[in-house]
């Protein structure tokens, strides 16, 4: 079992930055994969971004640029910062773990970006 704390949304102007941050039970380099969906009203959960255990990372294409997943330095987090934000990126967001083949999610925060 895994659980997973996210922190760090709220409310913030076009073009600002905030950063998420998501602290799992358990060492973060025990876990597979760690990640961040987002889910806007009305429309399915989506990547964002997603970081391996050996370090790769993926973006999805409307964040490539803006936004850099990475794990925290001296903490057992992942951080999403993201720049440059957007009114389409309003939604709840989710951080994702993945234990071998089982997927674990946090709670959500919501992030929302006023035009």
């Amino acid at each position: 079992q895994v659980q997973l704390v996210e922190s760090g949304g709220g409310l913030v102007q076009a073009g600002g930055s905030l950063r998420l941050s998501c602290a799992p039970s358990r060492n973060i380099f025990s876990l597979n994969a760690m990640g961040w969906y987002r889910q806007a009203p009305g429309k399915q959960r989506e990547l964002v971004a997603v970081i391996m255990s050996d370090g790769s990372t993926n973006y999805a294409d409307p964040v490539k640029g803006r936004f850099t997943i990475s794990r925290g330095i001296g903490k057992n987090t992942v951080l999403l910062q993201m720049n440059s934000l957007k009114p389409e990126d309003t939604a709840v967001y989710y951080c994702k773990g993945v234990l071998r083949a089982t997927t674990y999610w946090g709670q959500g925060t919501q992030v929302t970006v006023s035009s």
